[in-house]
């Protein structure tokens, strides 16, 4: 059960909407269809049709909208697009809501073929619906979804949070629902779970006492949800905990260990009568997946370059014009299988920076990095050059980012599961990039980030991330 979205009574707010999307919704895809009959027949933008529209056009047309509009509403709700509150950024929703556009088309489709004979559908109207509503759509829903979050902003908070916990994970949950206005929930508390120092995010007149003090804590306050943060928790106490929450009507949530979700899907095999249990294979370990992302690879990789080759050329004249040394920089990292490949980047250190003090990673106002290099890092101008590496089979677009051979050395030893990050190709950004996980952060975290991806790959998940990258610009330094 996802932390984000806590069981609670039915919130009138969240209703209202849930409807108001319903109704929006509707517009947007009645609208879609009744903007594409226009341009269809009246707009004059295309040719003339060879067989006469029907006789009251904007009608016959308004009735198929009204059919295409519901079968799109029923695709909407399959796909969980009215559920509230609503959660996380407004890029990540994109592909959510081109998909449902999509299926809808298709279903529309379907139908108009199945009643051609006693309903007149141009096809080239469904085309264009189509091609209007992936436009009206996303922005009905950016306008809707910035009226939640207002409202959500300044509305009295209906949820109580107490969390079992002090560690970064804890801290992690706190900024979270401090940031998720919509679900208009607050932090009473936190439990300790033994002496480890508390996370620094977390206030210290936050911290209650231990989870002894669990239900002296429930009896002095209003607790609606308990989320437990720390997986070391014993099972028996686990247990116990899910009966006291049950007893004083508290809903109870658990963050689990991602490297417990890696090990929970199990393969179960034979070999002759003896059975084998093993891990399941990756998504990417199937044929036709990683076809698709070779597909994606080559073709993202490709429109980028165009793109981004201006970029690349006014960045190329500031780094020359402004630091000794080569504009371009190689540098060895390992790639799919722990092989290693040349990276390309603009150059945004000293020639010098490594001489004295070896491998290192970047840190916050690092004195090695030059004014301009300091702006493409910032801005993640310098690793547009890995679209080179991505055409050649590399890298992909998407992925575990590449580290260098005497990190990985390191890091194999002392991080269990570290190397698992290379059963596939390394990635220009990924997973843990887009949340804040890069340059000199915690290691083990971005191993969590990156099998997490790994192991739920899907080209919505990485358009999503490819989506969320031009905003994320955490520890980018």
């Amino acid at each position: 059960m996802s932390i984000l979205h806590p069981v609670r009574k039915t919130d009138t707010h969240d209703v209202l909407m849930s409807a108001v999307a319903v109704a929006t919704d509707a517009a947007a895809i009645f609208g879609a269809f009744m903007l594409a009959t226009w341009i269809r027949f009246d707009s004059g933008w295309l040719p003339p049709p060879g067989n006469q529209p029907p006789g009251a056009l904007y009608t016959h047309y308004a009735g198929v909208a009204g059919v295409a509009t519901l079968l799109y509403l029923l695709t909407f709700r399959a796909l969980g697009l009215f559920v509230r509150p609503q959660t996380g950024s407004f890029v990540s929703k994109i592909p959510r809501l081109i998909r449902g556009a999509g299926i809808g088309t298709i279903l529309t489709t379907v139908g108009g073929f199945a009643l051609q004979n006693e309903v007149d559908i141009a096809r080239i109207v469904i085309g264009l619906s189509f091609a209007c509503l992936v436009f009206l759509l996303p922005l009905e829903r950016w306008i809707l979804f910035r009226v939640e979050r207002h409202f959500g902003k300044h509305s009295e908070s209906k949820n109580n949070i107490l969390i079992l916990g002090t560690d970064a994970v804890a801290g992690h949950v706190l900024r979270t629902i401090r940031r998720e206005h919509m679900l208009r929930a607050r932090v009473v508390g936190f439990l300790r779970t033994d002496d480890t120092p508390p996370d620094p995010d977390i206030p210290a007149d936050l911290i209650t006492g231990t989870v002894e003090d669990l239900e002296r804590i429930v009896a002095d306050r209003s607790v609606h949800q308990l989320i437990v943060t720390h997986a070391g928790q014993a099972r028996d106490r686990i247990v116990d905990l899910v009966l006291f929450c049950e007893r004083n009507l508290i809903t109870f949530n658990m963050v689990p260990d991602l490297f417990h979700i890696m090990t929970s899907n199990m393969d179960v095999q034979s070999l002759d009568d003896i059975p084998l249990l093993g891990l399941s294979r990756w998504p990417l370990d199937y044929f036709w997946n990683r076809c698709l992302k070779r597909i994606e690879d080559v073709a993202g990789g490709f429109v980028g370059l165009i793109l981004a080759s201006p970029f690349i050329a006014i960045a190329a004249i500031a780094v020359k014009a402004t630091s000794r040394g080569p504009i371009f920089y190689r540098q060895e990292r390992c790639g799919h299988g722990g092989k290693p490949f040349m990276l390309y980047k603009l150059r945004t250190m000293r020639t010098d920076a490594e001489t004295t003090t070896g491998p290192v990673f970047a840190s916050e106002n690092d004195p090695r990095t030059t004014p301009v290099g300091a702006i493409l890092r910032r801005w993640n101008l310098d690793e547009l050059p890995q679209l080179l590496n991505v055409l050649k089979g590399d890298m992909s677009l998407v992925g575990p980012r590449p580290e260098r051979p005497h990190f990985v050395e390191r890091f194999r030893e002392d991080i269990n599961r570290y190397m698992w990050r290379h059963v596939s190709k390394p990635g220009m950004t990924g997973w843990a990039q887009v949340n804040g996980l890069r340059g000199n952060t915690s290691i083990k975290e971005r191993v969590k980030y990156d099998l997490y991806y790994l192991e739920n790959w899907s080209l919505a998940l990485d358009f999503k991330i490819l989506l969320r990258t031009a905003a994320a610009r955490q520890n980018a330094y």
